[in-house]
């Protein structure tokens, strides 16, 4: 009984952090999900291969996502915050 009426009490301090938590593995999750970059890729080599971009805006676009996907993966190497 003593537990729930603590937890009743402390609710309203509990549950900001707890929302506080759940945001922040959202927004980690949402960093390192790589999916969307590799589409770009991959849909930059088709305009690529129907000429709708140059070869070197590919190449330089392609460099600017191959960093991001190496920054991501860092990121997940790190592991999650705590």
């Amino acid at each position: 009984m003593g537990f729930l009426l603590d937890d009743i009490l402390l609710a309203p301090v509990k549950f900001p952090t707890w929302i506080a938590q759940k945001v922040g593995t959202a927004a980690y999750a949402e960093m390192t999900d790589d999916a969307t970059i590799r589409q770009q890729l991959l849909e930059l080599q088709m305009r690529l291969e129907l000429g709708e971009v140059s070869e070197e805006e590919y190449e330089r676009r392609e460099a600017d996502l191959l960093k991001e996907i190496e920054r991501i993966r860092k990121l997940k190497e790190e592991g999650a915050p705590v």
